[in-house]
């Protein structure tokens, strides 16, 4: 049934007001059990104030101020917004809105800091929500570990949480330390068993250098931060291990806990 409604708005104005049959609530919920957790944009007819164009704002604009709750969603090429409104006759019925999402292009130059490339991951991903895992204790995992971790590394963790970048690249909340004799630590994974590292060489560990880890075996060592790497696959349709060729804009699933 979903994938039929989110068919529908496409084929007009973007916005489609549902049958009160359907329970606003469980389309929010079967939304969530596919694309994470949303960021609610309007609730109990109140805008949140700090919604802007990166959060979805467009999806307001075609309900002209009608939004009673109102949760949105980035999905790759699309915003989608889903909850209740009030039709043209003053009634509150489900609601279901889908916008184009921008193209964003990863800005020229190089980082000073490291968190300026989580600055621009948050962009290009349409992040919405607000940090997911502010508190962790770094400071006991890090002891537990033996080493400190990349300072990007921890922000990505803390501001995005537990799932992957475009539903694909699965962010380790802490880093696998199974090659640790080899002298790699694994922060990110795919299903195909590409494992995402760093070469840990006593240094500083914001210096590390990234190293790919093939399915195959193969280590593949690349000169940045993690949150550039991250940028660049996501962007850069000539680099190596891109995930450019699947998507033209890109989004970070977040997996439903009870944090």
């Amino acid at each position: 049934m979903l994938d039929g409604l989110l068919a529908r708005p496409t084929e007009s104005s973007g916005l489609l007001y549902l049958s009160q049959d359907i329970d606003a609530h469980v389309l929010v919920e079967e939304l969530a059990s596919r694309h994470g957790a949303p960021r609610t944009l309007v609730l109990d007819g109140i805008t949140d104030p700090g919604v802007r164009e990166v959060h979805g704002a467009g999806l307001l604009d075609l309900l002209e101020g009608r939004g009673e709750t109102v949760m949105a969603w980035a999905h790759a090429g699309q915003w989608i917004g889903a909850g209740t409104a009030r039709d043209a006759q003053g009634d509150i019925v489900p609601v279901l809105a889908v916008i184009p999402r921008q193209v964003q292009v990863l800005p020229a130059g190089t980082a000073g800091q490291d968190e300026d490339w989580v600055e621009r991951l948050i962009g290009i991903t349409g992040w919405i929500l607000p940090p997911q895992r502010p508190d962790i204790d770094w400071v006991q995992i890090e002891a537990r570990m033996g080493t400190r971790l990349p300072g990007d590394y921890k922000r990505m963790v803390e501001t995005f949480g537990e799932g992957a970048f475009d539903a694909y690249l699965r962010l380790n909340q802490e880093p696998w330390t199974d090659w640790k004799e080899d002298g790699l630590l694994v922060w990110a994974g795919t299903e195909h068993e590409n494992l995402y590292c760093w070469r840990i060489d006593g240094g500083d560990p914001d210096h590390w250098p990234v190293t790919m880890q093939t399915f195959d075996g193969e280590n593949v060592p690349f000169d940045c931060s993690t949150a550039e790497f991250v940028c660049r696959i996501l962007l850069e349709k000539d680099h190596p291990f891109t995930m450019a060729h699947y998507f033209d804009t890109h989004w970070f699933m977040t997996y439903r806990t009870n944090r």
